[in-house]
């Protein structure tokens, strides 16, 4: 598998769809989570959709990847 660089030009809803059609969160995925929470404003759609993720993760439907 090839390391894919950080794209910062994708949306949250890409992402979103990118991590439940792959079944994992990758770095990349995470990356792009971390630096959407650090904005100044985070909408509460986008807030919305990274507690979802977070839920998966908990909830074991989603795999943490490196």
């Amino acid at each position: 598998m090839y390391a894919k660089s950080f794209n910062s030009e994708l949306t949250l809803a890409e992402v979103f769809f990118q991590v439940y059609q792959q079944g994992r969160i990758d770095r990349n995925h995470r990356q792009h989570l971390r630096a959407t929470l650090l904005k100044e404003q985070v909408s509460e759609e986008e807030q919305t959709a990274i507690n979802r993720l977070l839920y998966a993760v908990r909830r074991g439907w989603l795999q943490v990847a490196e």
